[in-house]
């Protein structure tokens, strides 16, 4: 594969180096193209969930849902610590999503004074349709890449998560 053409981050660290040739840079390219990609990455990702008329937190929400497996229903808390969100976010998504017609209320079957969120179906037809362009998309934006370079970078960033996260 061809190197690639000089970027930004290039430009960014050749002026440290001029002003600080002291400064060990590599992680700071690292890094900046690592933040480059995130917010590349993040405005292709959220243009599928908003040409669906929807948010990301709400299609998590739906998919939290839909991967959760038949009959699609969870427990508020549950949803809002798999998706690591407070419980009042959590309240504002559903609420949203219930006004849409994409998910409802239900009484919990074991404890009649709690509630559990539902799929409706067309939140099911719904987020069943977006997961095929959202993984299309995201496959696309990996396409430039090798099976072999994809698999290291899977492995490259499956390690530093399991050094960094909590």
């Amino acid at each position: 594969m061809d190197e690639p053409e000089p970027d930004v981050v290039d430009a960014v660290t050749a002026q440290w180096q001029r002003e600080r040739p002291d400064l060990e840079l590599e992680a700071m390219a690292i890094f900046g193209r690592l933040a480059r990609l995130l917010n590349i990455a993040t405005v292709r990702i959220e243009s599928v969930f908003t040409a669906h008329g929807l948010h990301r937190g709400e299609f998590d929400v739906l998919a939290a849902l839909r991967r959760s497996g038949s009959p699609f229903e969870l427990n508020p808390s549950v949803l809002a610590d798999t998706l690591m969100l407070s419980r009042a976010g959590m309240t504002g998504r559903i609420d949203r999503l219930e006004t849409a017609g994409l998910v409802r209320r239900i009484a919990d079957r074991d404890d009649r004074r709690a509630v559990r969120v539902a799929l409706t179906e067309q939140g099911r037809e719904l987020v069943d349709t977006v997961v095929v362009t959202h993984t299309e998309n995201e496959t696309a934006m990996l396409s430039v890449l090798d099976p072999a370079d994809r698999a290291a970078l899977d492995r490259i960033s499956r390690t530093l998560l399991s050094r960094w996260a909590d």
